[in-house]
């Protein structure tokens, strides 16, 4: 008899929840594909046989390699022959004691060429024809530190100056940082052959140079060996390395044109630069930047003949020179770079002038009929309203008397606060008009004089002070003590109250001041940006073309050089506009001095130098959180963080980095504060300076507590009532009502406070940056101050 098997019924079958992944695995995806396949790649290994790889890879890398020819052709076409655009080459010694002329000549004689001076410049120009191109050598005096920086904008190589003997000093060092930050093209760096370092022996200098090289690596990594000019062959490489290498690209200088000055004339107004197209294109129609002396339009750009020195492309004289571009005043930039504010074209209450022809027409109107202005409606005086305040708000100060108001602007909270008043004040005080004479005739009096000994022990105090202020900030950020002499309401009549940072409503352009008006803003920075490098690939002169350029309105001592080559920057459109840029910095680490919000720095940037007064402001990556565009105004510019620099100045396009130097008197070189890039030309960033007023729980009792020593009357109790309160423990609350007549009111909180806490209110107002000026050339010992707070400067 068979033994029947038993089994279970289907229904009973255990059945588990299918595995769940946001990764499917391999066999998952192949059940979704249902058999369709992928298109196999031709450079799958799955397909491919390996006579099929061997093939791929060659005709990549030979795809590659003609990639990279065609780029080096397109880069150094300018260059070819002897007769071509020199190689610029800037020489740069970073010790005391280093001679360019003995490297420059170490070179030449690598390759047994002559040497040629250019009349009037200190500049070398040589013809290596064993490398087929030329070579232009603009040396730098050691310690010349404006035209080391100079010299390196427009250089395609840089050649450092290194001693066997003399180590970099604080001068070499910083000008370095501020070459980096610049933006440096190929660097190469040598030792010139010093008479008093023959002595040494091969094996000191082999450790020497290892010892420049750790050095200069610091601060360009690409560097690999530093030549040693005492010997023909080292000099022989360094020459290959500067004639035949491919220079590097140098992101600021990217889409620009510039005219390094070969010929310079100067007649009735009219510059003339003969030079040789560099970077893009340069168009007529396109404003040109002359380095401390402003921009200016171009009238014509004419054809000019090869060298004199050239002998095989020699023009000849019979043929007249062409016009390649002409300024067309249709589609010509303007040199105006600011709007003029047109104050009738505020809300007026009288009727304009179409109506009164209207009224006058229908018969309506008669000048005699315009009866006289009721009592009350024309005011006694004018009121004025303070910067960031709306009408209504500015309604419920009560104004006692003229002496409550001189009062009201003797007192200060805090000294940069005091700089922000009295900005503010001037520039509401002074007609727009009258700035430019004031200014002028404000610094054609100004002398030197000697102080007696009572201000100078003052201005020492307040000198030293500052160290305590900066201390201060750190350990107590934006507290102040309110003052007793005058109430709180008057003082703080500014600020306003927030709930929220992030999220609470700020109009932009609410209560602008006039520097608002003069401005320009971009609908969109991108777009505008897009277009103007696409139009500036199309139009003007090819570079490579040897042109001469007439610039219309130039001072004639724009003419007359230091030592270097007059240099002519083209600039794209609308890049003489001046708007509100912003720039994202970060401190350098080896300036110990204190940088506050609004101290007179040296802004470069691009072709410009400009003497700027910025205003510091958080960084917030990525916009921020929030609807609103509001960030904490900073007062300090401290170490090891990242904030944003705010002035008014001309518009930049493309990556431009930036560098802010610190003239001081009696130091022949600036001391570098800080380096960054430019981030975009907003002007509905509102930057919010932010106080805290602090009192003391005086009496606590669970969630209640009775507050002293914020305010000092019951009427900035009531006036501030509405304002939220926090704490330093994190609980937030209210004022309730007011207590006493000493200022002391009782607040309620979200949960039990604790005695020792510290109860805080923070206020709010908008600041602005101050308007800058272009850079000049200062002899030394005029310079400014560290500080420099009363001194207000308008650009021209």
């Amino acid at each position: 008899m068979v033994q029947a098997v038993h089994h279970h019924r289907p229904t009973l079958k255990q059945q588990n929840k299918p595995f769940k992944s946001k990764h499917a695995t391999k066999s998952a995806l192949k059940d979704i594909a249902k058999g369709r396949t992928q298109r196999p790649s031709p450079k799958s290994t799955a397909v491919n046989t390996a006579a099929q790889l061997r093939f791929n890879r060659r005709n990549t890398q030979k795809q590659i390699q003609a990639a990279k020819r065609a780029a080096l052709v397109a880069a150094t076409r300018i260059f070819n022959d002897t007769d071509g655009a020199p190689r610029i080459i800037a020489v740069i010694p970073l010790c005391e004691g280093t001679h360019t002329e003995d490297a420059i000549r170490a070179l030449s004689s690598a390759v047994g060429e002559e040497l040629e001076g250019v009349e009037g410049h200190k500049v070398w120009k040589m013809k290596a024809h064993r490398f087929k191109t030329s070579l232009m050598f603009l040396p730098v005096q050691y310690g010349r530190y404006w035209d080391a920086l100079d010299a390196a904008k427009v250089a395609d190589y840089v050649l450092f100056l290194f001693s066997p003997t003399v180590e970099v000093d604080r001068k070499g060092d910083t000008l370095l940082r501020t070459l980096q930050a610049q933006g440096l093209p190929t660097v190469v760096s040598v030792i010139p052959p010093d008479p008093l370092a023959h002595s040494l022996d091969q094996k000191s200098r082999s450790a020497i140079l290892k010892s420049l090289l750790s050095f200069i690596q610091y601060f360009e990594p690409s560097q690999t060996r530093v030549y040693d000019l005492f010997n023909s062959s080292d000099s022989l490489i360094a020459l290959r390395a500067l004639a035949e290498g491919h220079p590097r690209e140098v992101k600021w200088r990217s889409g620009r044109p510039w005219v390094i000055g070969e010929e310079v004339d100067w007649e009735d107004g009219v510059l003339k630069v003969t030079g040789i197209v560099r970077g893009v294109r340069l168009s007529a129609n396109r404003l040109v930047h002359v380095p401390d002396f402003g921009d200016y339009a171009v009238s014509k750009i004419m054809s000019a003949p090869s060298s004199p020195n050239n002998s095989h492309k020699r023009v000849p004289m019979d043929i007249e020179p062409q016009v390649l571009s002409e300024r067309v005043p249709s589609s010509a930039d303007s040199l105006s770079s600011t709007n003029i504010p047109d104050d009738m074209a505020n809300e007026q209450t009288w009727p304009t002038e179409e109506e009164l022809n209207s009224a006058k027409a229908q018969g309506h109107y008669t000048p005699e009929a315009i009866p006289d202005a009721s009592k009350g409606i024309t005011p006694k005086r004018i009121k004025r309203i303070p910067r960031g305040m709306s009408e209504y708000q500015a309604s419920w100060i009560v104004d006692d008397n003229d002496e409550d108001q001189e009062s009201e602007e003797g007192v200060h909270d805090d000294p940069s606060d005091q700089e922000d008043d009295t900005e503010e004040q001037d520039h509401e005080m002074v007609p727009l008009d009258s700035v430019t004479d004031v200014e002028t005739d404000r610094k054609s009096v100004a002398a030197f004089h000697d102080l007696d000994a009572e201000e100078e022990q003052k201005q020492l105090k307040e000198w030293r002070n500052r160290v305590q202020e900066e201390r201060d900030a750190q350990q107590f950020p934006d507290e102040l003590d309110t003052p007793q002499d005058i109430p709180a309401r008057t003082r703080f009549a500014r600020y306003r109250g927030m709930r929220s940072f992030r999220t609470s409503p700020w109009d932009p352009y609410e209560n602008l001041p006039r520097d608002y008006a003069r401005i320009f803003e971009f609908d969109n920075f991108k777009r505008t940006e897009r277009d103007v490098q696409k139009a500036a690939e199309t139009e003007g002169v090819e570079p490579g073309t040897r042109v001469t350029v007439y610039v219309d309105g130039v001072p004639e001592g724009a003419s007359v050089t230091r030592g270097l080559p007059l240099v002519i920057y083209g600039l794209l459109e609308h890049e003489h506009k001046k708007t509100v840029l912003h720039f994202t910095l970060q401190r350098n680490t080896e300036y110990d001095g204190s940088v506050r919000s609004k101290d007179p720095l040296t802004l470069c940037y691009g072709p410009r130098r400009l003497r700027v007064n910025p205003v510091y402001s958080q960084h917030t990556r990525g916009g921020g959180k929030g609807v609103n565009n509001v960030h904490k105004f900073e007062r300090f510019l401290w170490h090891g963080t990242t904030v944003v620099a705010s002035v008014y100045a001309p518009v930049i396009f493309g990556r431009q980095s930036c560098t802010l130097l610190r003239e001081t008197e009696g130091v022949e070189v600036p001391e570098l504060v800080a380096m960054g890039s430019f981030m975009n030309p907003d002007t509905t960033r509102i930057i919010s300076k932010r106080i805290i007023l602090t009192g003391h729980p005086f009496k606590v009792h669970r969630k209640s507590a009775t507050v002293r020593y914020m305010f000092f009357n019951p009427d900035d109790v009531q006036y501030f009532k509405p304002i939220q309160l926090h704490t330093k423990h994190g609980r937030s609350g209210h004022i309730r009502e007011s207590l006493g007549t000493h200022g002391y009111f009782k607040a309620h909180f979200d949960g039990p406070i604790s005695q020792m806490d510290t109860v805080c209110m923070a206020l709010y107002k908008r600041v602005y940056p101050r308007w800058s000026e272009p850079w000049r050339p200062k002899p030394l010992g005029s310079l400014d101050g560290p500080t420099g707070e009363d001194e207000d400067v308008v650009m021209g």
